[in-house]
């Protein structure tokens, strides 16, 4: 078992020194040389070497020194060196130090005595300490500040040891005394503290007295003022009220840090709808003042978790929330706008449009190489706002269809796919859409926005001026500039010619297409025939309808021939040569049934595609709704007969809201005793002579182990240590001490373990001790093995489509699992996948009803340290109904990849 360190210093062991060699030098007169062998005797002893024999050379040639590096080194030795011996009694060389110790507590210089009284601190043999107390206390009333911090400690140190009560009872009446007079921030903080931990009455009576003065006591002791109200607080919830306007009055002070401290700690101990409003306002201010990011991301993090608590006092500060955008860094704008976002309601949804809309126009100007991904954001936003709030769509639709021919792809993917949703729920707008729309498709170029745009096209001109101006635009934008010549001729004539950027100069889908890109061209000839056919209806000439029909046909047979001709690299795909060739024949005969799947049965399948999603985003928002149920015998307090005499309306607020959350259940929400009892693992067998079990509690990024150990035997088992070690991304933070265990008594031992990224590890240890009637002898039992779940750090999250394919492009790990299960129906094996990863599908269920006997779905995960998760399961179902396919799993790094991969084996053959 390693002892305790309170100092770590960087040691390289490539250069051991010796022995000899530090014991000459500090034998030696010159100063440079003592301190060099001094460092190098602390180094060795950090490291485990022991050195008994420069104990006495050090006595002798070191302590008389009066170099302050050397006194300070010495310290350093003296709090290293062991002053015990086996049985724990202090070795009776160490007498030789005290006298040193008290000559240093009255010597002349300032530092020399606060150092020391430091070194006092790290002391825990009272043999050593109990002659140093009159110093020590002589020390409280040294001029110098520097001293009487130090000796506030030392006395407070003193105090806690063990026996401490015996050697120094009156402590908490000196310090109190100290604590009324002493005028330096630094010396009345550890005063306080002191106070603080040993005599908390005392801490609490000062306070009290001092109550007009907390505004403008120090950082510090402002700190633990608020620690001490926290704490007295938690053990006595009825008398926080009185504290609660401490902590509001020290939302005035002037350090950032206690403020952010006050609010964090009003959150915790009330509810109260001013301390909340409070809270979220002081968040909202320090949201702007900081400069730091990290600060930024930690304030939006504490408004984001009283979003979801208290979201009506929330809603009135979306506004100041929104003012983080002014930060240019992407992280924390994207986090501003998901709080807004579910803050916004009918009374400002005006304003927060506004302000989208103004952080829009500002993109435009190209100071930011990340302008576009935040449009992309932007536009995201105000598509969510529209689509929740139907009557601002109108505000901004026109103002984000000038970003249709965004260079970023993905941003003006989003705009396009904004205006279909728009203009199929708000009907009033179609016509002004699809003027605008025509009016701007030459500037779009990239193909799949020329897609959707074309759908959009071809599904919502209605009347005959908007197909006849459909037709033409499609028409200009495939001939160019020369928009007489017929698209056969200038496919026959001139070989395609494309260079990046002259997409102006030509029609963007004449170029698109030249450049090989055949599925534009088959959505040209559908959109293109569902224009002729709505013309049909439309117009009356029969002669204009032949026209058109004509030159449809011209244009798509021009395309098909584009395809099979040995000019481009690569000839027309399958799928896209039988949709161009339908569109043929369609035009060339037409039924009715055939014109009633294109021209009203696409557009049935999109409104029942934004049903489906608007169901599933409901059914969403009601999953997240807070249950809350209240035993039937709880007690429920009426306000207004509630006594309130001597109570401040922010106190009757407290109280009001305490009884809220008490009648409707908030109270107690903790785990159930079923689900605790399912961490408990046994990590001893029933026959060893000491049993232990462990409950473990996972914590994002700590694990703590609360382990009990039980002595089954008839002797006192000594020095019983827990050991323990790690695999993985786990790392121990303490080493538990070393226990006596009576006869059939039980001991409770923690151990934090701190974790630093998704992967299964395991924790591994032994349980060593010695038997009273054999000292010499250690036994060791082996502990089983503790695997840490995969499933306690990731949880189901939503992303788009989009982002989810950019993901699977860009991530490196792959893993790729078989299928591998007894069950045999698709969606049973899909959903027990889902159960078992803690994962969500995206696919949303009409892309998965049917029974073809194939099956494919995305499923996505974060985990809490913001690593993301993609899974792809790819089933088919055999001749003989047996499941086949793969399960592939990709992620950023390594360890997650691998750990999902492990447990989907794990787990598939099983029944959901």
């Amino acid at each position: 078992m390693e002892k305790s360190c309170t100092l770590v210093v960087h040691f390289d062991k490539g250069t051991p020194a010796l022995a000899n060699e530090i014991k000459e030098a500090l034998e030696g007169n010159d100063v440079a040389a003592k301190i060099d062998a001094l460092k190098k005797a602390i180094m060795l002893l950090l490291n485990g070497e022991t050195i008994p024999q420069l104990f006495i050379t050090i006595i002798r040639y070191v302590l008389p020194s009066e170099d302050h590096t050397v006194q300070k080194l010495l310290l350093l030795y003296l709090e290293i060196i062991d002053k015990t011996d086996s049985r724990g009694k202090v070795l009776p060389e160490m007498i030789l130090i005290c006298q040193n110790l008290r000559n240093n507590l009255q010597h002349p210089n300032e530092y020399i005595r606060g150092v020391t009284l430091r070194f006092l601190c790290r002391l825990n043999e009272s043999e050593i300490i109990e002659p140093l107390i009159p110093s020590i206390l002589s020390n409280l009333e040294h001029r110098h500040p520097f001293v009487r911090r130090n000796a506030v400690l030392a006395v407070m140190s003193v105090f806690k040891l063990p026996q401490g009560e015996q050697l120094l009872d009156s402590a908490p009446e000196i310090v109190d005394k100290f604590l009324s007079t002493e005028q330096d921030p630094s010396s009345k903080r550890n005063a306080f503290l002191m106070l603080f931990s040993c005599a908390q009455d005392r801490a609490i009576n000062y306070l009290f007295s001092n109550i007009d003065r907390i505004i403008d006591w120090g950082e510090q002791l402002q700190m633990v003022v608020l620690e001490l109200i926290r704490k007295v607080c938690r053990s006595n919830k009825g008398e926080k009220g009185k504290y609660i306007k401490i902590i509001i009055a020290l939302l005035n002070a002037p350090s950032t840090a206690v403020i952010y401290e006050c609010a964090s700690t009003l959150v915790s101990l009330s509810s109260a709808p001013t301390a909340i409003r409070a809270a979220a306002s002081t968040y909202c201010q320090l949201l702007l003042s900081q400069s730091d990011n990290n600060v930024k991301l930690i304030v939006l993090d504490r408004l984001n978790e009283l979003k979801s608590s208290n979201r009506d006092i929330m809603v009135e500060m979306v506004m100041d929330v929104l003012r983080a955008l002014s930060t240019p860094n992407l992280d924390i704008r994207r986090k501003t706008l998901d709080i807004a976002l579910e803050l916004i309601t009918p009374r400002n949804i005006d304003e927060v449009v506004m302000m989208l809309k103004k952080e829009v126009v500002k993109t435009q100007s190209g100071e930011h190489e990340k302008n576009g991904e935040y449009r992309q954001m932007l536009v995201q936003a105000i598509h969510t706002c529209a689509i929740k709030f139907p009557e601002v769509a109108s505000t901004v639709v026109h103002l984000l269809m000038d970003f249709l021919g965004d260079s970023n792809v993905a941003s003006a993917m989003d705009v396009v796919v904004f205006v279909r949703e728009i203009i199929e729920t708000n009907p009033k707008l179609r016509i002004s859409i699809i003027t605008r729309l025509l009016d701007t498709f030459y500037q779009i170029r990239a193909a799949r926005v020329c897609s959707c745009a074309l759908w959009i096209i071809g599904e919502y001109c209605l009347s005959l001026s908007e197909v006849e101006s459909g037709i033409a635009t499609i028409k200009q934008c495939l001939d160019g500039t020369y928009a007489t010549q017929s698209a056969a001729l200038e496919t026959a004539m001139s070989p395609p010619t494309l260079v990046q950027g002259s997409l102006s100069s030509i029609g963007n889908l004449r170029s698109l297409i030249l450049s090989g890109d055949f599925f534009l061209g088959a959505v040209v000839a559908c959109t293109l025939t569902k224009l002729v056919l709505r013309l049909e209806e439309v117009q009356t000439s029969k002669a204009e309808v032949n026209k058109a029909t004509t030159q449809a046909l011209l244009i798509i047979v021009s395309m098909l021939q584009l395809g099979q001709s040995s000019i481009l690299p690569h000839p027309i795909d399958n799928d896209s040569y039988d949709r161009i060739v339908l569109c043929i024949r369609l035009l060339c005969n037409t039924g009715d049934e055939i014109r009633k799947i294109w021209l009203q049965s696409c557009r049935q399948s999109f409104v029942k595609m934004l049903a489906d999603k608007q169901r599933r985003e409901t059914e969403e928002i009601k999953a997240k709704a807070q249950i809350s149920n209240a035993q039937p015998d709880d007690l429920i307090d009426f306000y207004h007969l509630k006594s309130r005499k001597g109570m401040s309306q922010l106190e009757l607020e407290d109280e009001v809201q305490d009884d809220l959350k008490r009648a409707t259940g908030e109270f107690t929400k903790d785990a159930d005793d079923a689900n605790k009892l399912n961490r408990i693992l046994q990590l001893t067998g029933f026959s060893d002579p000491v049993y232990a079990e462990a409950y473990v509690t996972v914590h994002h990024y700590d694990i703590v182990l609360d382990v009990t150990v039980i002595n089954r035997t008839k002797e006192t088992l000594q020095n019983l240590c827990l050991e323990l070690a790690t695999m993985g991304d786990l790392k121990l933070v303490e080493r538990p001490q070393n226990y006596t265990l009576a006869p059939e008594s039980s001991k409770q031992i923690k151990a934090n373990i701190k974790v630093s990224s998704t992967e299964t590890g395991v924790i591994f240890g032994n349980i060593v001790y010695e038997t009273s009637s054999n000292v010499l002898e250690r036994t060791v039992i082996v502990l089983n093995d503790i695997h840490i779940d995969i499933m306690d750090y990731i949880s189901p999250a939503s992303c788009a489509d989009v982002a989810f394919r950019t993901m699977w492009a860009e991530f490196e790990w792959e893993n790729k699992v078989a299928v591998n299960t007894v069950l045999q129906d698709e969606r049973d094996f899909l959903n027990h996948i889902i159960k078992s990863t803690n994962m969500k599908c995206l696919t949303p269920p009409s892309a998965l009803e049917g029974d073809c006997g194939f099956l494919a779905a995305n499923l996505y995960a974060k985990s809490v340290f913001g690593e993301d998760a993609l899974v792809n399961v790819s089933i088919e179902k055999q001749a003989d109904g047996k499941l086949s396919g793969y399960i592939r799993i990709r992620s950023k790094t390594q360890g997650i990849a691998l750990s999902l991969g492990d447990k989907i084996t794990l787990k598939q053959k099983g029944t959901a």
